[in-house]
C-alpha cells in the first residue's frame, strides 16, 4: 500500500511512538523495569482523593452527564469558566473561558499550535519552531506537518558540585530569525528537570515579543498545578503567551485533558481544529475536575501531596545513583521538576541508542537521549548521544533494581 506525503510522514519511525510502544510492552509484563516512560506514580493519597471525587460526581450525575454528552469543541464550559476565575483570582491573569481550549491530552495541542503557527504559509515562507534550549520533549520532534519545522539551540552548560550540572539558556547564541513563527519551551524542562528561571522567561517574552510571535510554555509539569517544581519560580502567562497545562501528571493520564491559555484569536481557532478532528473533546476530565477548581484544592493537593511526594522521590534517586556510577564517569542534571532524571555519560564509549538495547536485553526499559534534540543543527555533537532519560516516579524497589542493572551495564563499558 502506498501512502500520501502526510502518510509517509507519521508512519516512519519516531521517538515518541518507540516509547509509548515500550511502555505498553512493559504493562503486559510484569517483570520489566519501567523507568522509560512519562506515566506519573500512583500516590496514594492522591489516588484516594481521585476515588473520592469520582464517587461524588458519580452520586449526583454529573460524571455520568459528561459521559453522555458531547462539550462544544473549546471543552467543557464550567471547567474553563472555573479555571479561569481561579487564575485570575490567584494571580490577577485577565484571562476569561474565551481565553482557554481543552485537548485531548497535550500532545495533540501541541500538534495543533506548532502547525497552526509555523510551517507553510500562503505567501510561501515557510516558518520553524524554536526551542531556545536543547534538549526538548520528545513529543514535539514529529509534531510538524513540513519537514524542518524546528530548530534548535544548543545549551550553556553549568558543572556544578557532587556532579550535577545544568543547562542554560545561551542567549548570546540565541538567533531569531524573520523564519521563526513561534518560541516554545517546557518549564520543568522534559526530560532534563531543568526549570527556566524567571530571568530566562522575562527574556524570551521580550525576544518574543520583539519579533512579534508567541511564545508557548509547556507547563505539564509545572506551577501551579501539578506543581512538580522543586525550585522558587513565579507562574507566567500574559497576553503573548500560550501556556499549555495539564491533568495528566496531575495523576489522571487516562483522561487525555490538555488546557490551553492563549489569545482569544487562536483558541477559537484551536476549537475550529478541534471541531474538525475531535468533535469535541473529552468532558470526563474537566467533569471530575472542575470543584477542585472552583475550591482551590487542586492547588493545595499540588503545593502539600503532590510536590514533596516527588522531591523525595528525585533526591533518593539520585543519591542511589551516585553510590552506584560515582562522578566524573556519571552527571546528572540538577533535578527542579517533572518526573525524570537526565543522566550524562562523559565519553560514553557507545551511542546511547545501543545502550538502551543493552539495557532493554536486561529488562530495563529507558529513554535514549537522542531523540531529545529535534531541530539542533549540530548532529555531529557527541554530548546528544552521551544522554538517557530515566523515570525516578515509580516504585522504590523497581528504581532500585533499574540502577542496579544500569550500574552492572555501565560498569562493563
Amino acid at each position: 500500500m502506498q501512502f500520501s506525503q502526510f502518510g509517509e510522514k507519521f508512519t516512519r519511525l519516531a521517538g515518541i511512538s518507540q516509547l509509548m510502544d515500550d511502555l505498553n510492552q512493559g504493562l503486559k509484563n510484569p517483570e520489566a523495569i519501567m523507568l522509560g516512560g512519562g506515566n506519573p506514580a500512583a500516590i496514594p493519597e492522591m489516588v484516594e482523593l481521585f476515588r473520592q471525587a469520582t464517587a461524588h460526581q458519580l452520586e449526583n450525575g454529573t460524571l455520568l452527564k459528561a459521559m453522555l454528552n458531547y462539550d462544544g469543541p473549546q471543552g467543557h464550559d464550567g471547567f474553563r469558566q472555573a479555571l479561569a476565575e481561579l487564575f485570575c483570582k490567584e494571580y490577577g491573569w485577565a484571562i476569561t473561558p474565551d481565553h482557554i481550549a481543552l485537548t485531548n491530552g497535550s500532545q495533540s495541542a501541541f500538534f495543533y499550535l506548532f502547525n497552526l503557527l509555523a510551517g507553510e504559509y500562503a505567501t510561501g515562507q515557510q516558518k520553524k519552531v524554536l526551542f531556545p534550549l536543547a534538549p526538548e520533549y520528545i513529543g514535539y520532534a514529529d509534531g510538524g506537518l513540513s519537514e524542518d519545522q524546528f530548530v534548535a539551540c544548543k545549551p550553556h552548560i553549568d558543572y556544578l558540585d557532587d556532579g550535577l550540572f545544568k543547562y542554560r539558556v545561551d542567549f548570546d547564541a540565541l538567533e531569531v530569525g524573520d523564519d521563526i513563527g513561534l518560541i516554545c519551551v517546557s518549564r520543568p524542562t522534559n526530560p532534563t528537570g531543568n526549570v527556566l528561571t524567571d530571568d530566562e522567561i522575562a527574556r524570551l517574552d521580550e525576544i518574543a515579543r520583539a519579533k512579534g510571535i508567541p511564545l508557548l510554555i509547556d507547563n505539564a509539569y509545572g506551577t501551579p498545578f501539578p506543581h512538580i517544581i522543586f525550585s522558587e519560580v513565579t507562574p507566567f502567562w500574559n497576553d503573548n503567551t500560550i501556556l499549555c497545562m495539564s491533568l495528566s501528571k496531575l495523576g489522571l493520564p487516562g483522561l487525555r485533558c490538555g488546557i490551553v491559555i492563549a489569545d482569544p484569536k487562536i483558541i477559537q481557532a484551536m476549537g475550529n481544529i478541534s471541531g474538525i478532528i475531535n468533535l469535541a473533546p473529552s468532558g470526563v476530565g474537566p467533569a471530575l475536575m472542575q470543584h477542585w477548581l472552583e475550591s482551590g484544592d487542586i492547588l493545595r493537593y499540588s503545593a502539600d501531596i503532590i510536590a514533596p511526594y516527588y522531591q523525595h522521590k528525585a533526591q533518593q534517586a539520585v543519591e542511589w545513583l551516585q553510590q552506584a556510577i560515582p562522578a566524573p564517569k556519571l552527571r546528572i542534571h540538577k533535578p527542579e521538576g517533572a518526573l525524570f532524571l537526565w543522566l550524562w555519560f562523559d565519553g560514553l564509549p557507545i551511542s546511547c541508542q545501543q545502550l538502551y538495547e543493552k539495557l532493554k536485553q536486561r529488562g530495563l526499559i529507558i529513554v535514549p537521549g537522542h531523540y531529545f534534540f529535534p531541530g539542533l543543527p549540530d548532529k555531529k555533537w557527541q554530548h546528544q548521544y552521551e544522554c538517557i532519560r530515566l523515570n525516578y516516579a515509580q516504585p522504590e524497589e523497581k528504581v532500585k533494581q533499574g540502577i542496579a542493572i544500569l550500574q552492572q551495564v555501565i560498569n562493563k563499558l
